[in-house]
């Protein structure tokens, strides 16, 4: 190996790590939903989460908030409300479905502050104060650029996992996305959830 080959190498490797640190450091100054870890087994987790309060608007699955989701979620949280009240971000972005393969609901989580103290009204008809009900998760942890076809995968791995558990979940997924859609995908946080259930409980189908 020459000279100007090992510079390039160890460029690349200040770059890398750069980059990861400053991932990191990003993700810390922004407050993250709340969730307690049951179990955790390499990129797979048992987690038990409260009830959220999301600012929630209609998005398509794989638009990455291009479809102006994102900018009406982000007005809201600028001012955009009937308290004309700015509001910090926080992590992760939700993408719940929304019962049309090309429907979603994007959904900002509100600081635990906002949440106890009420959130806002949007000023808007698009954006709209809901609860996301709390409860235990499976979850599955991964990298890259989501879109429908990585959430399909990491999904059949995630229920894959549970079946090896022994555990039951809801028929449909949902995913969080921790990162901007400008973040290298290889650094990227994404994650796959399904609800379980609990034993006994029916099936969507049988509830219908």
């Amino acid at each position: 190996m020459n000279m100007r080959t090992i510079c390039l190498v160890a460029s690349v490797g200040m770059i890398l790590v750069g980059l990861t640190a400053w991932t990191l450091a990003e993700r810390t100054g922004y407050e993250t939903a709340e969730y307690e870890v049951i179990e955790a087994d390499g990129s797979f987790e048992i987690r038990e989460y409260p009830d959220l309060t999301l600012a929630a608007t209609n998005a398509k699955p794989d638009a990455e908030g291009r479809d102006g989701s994102f900018m009406r979620l982000f007005g809201y949280i600028s001012g955009e409300n009937q308290a004309n009240q700015k509001i910090e971000m926080t992590t992760p972005v939700f993408m719940e479905p929304a019962g049309d393969p090309s429907a979603a609901s994007m959904g900002f989580v509100m600081p635990k502050d906002v949440a106890e103290s009420g959130a806002p009204d949007p000023s808007g008809t698009n954006v709209e104060i809901r609860t996301r009900k709390g409860g235990r998760f499976a979850v599955i942890r991964f990298s890259g650029q989501l879109d429908s076809k990585l959430a399909e995968e990491q999904e059949t791995k995630l229920r894959e996992w549970m079946q090896s558990r022994g555990l039951e979940g809801e028929a449909t997924a949902e995913t969080a996305g921790y990162d901007p859609p400008f973040k290298p995908a290889a650094l990227r946080r994404n994650e796959v959830l399904i609800r379980l259930k609990a034993r006994g409980e029916p099936s969507e189908s049988e509830d219908q």
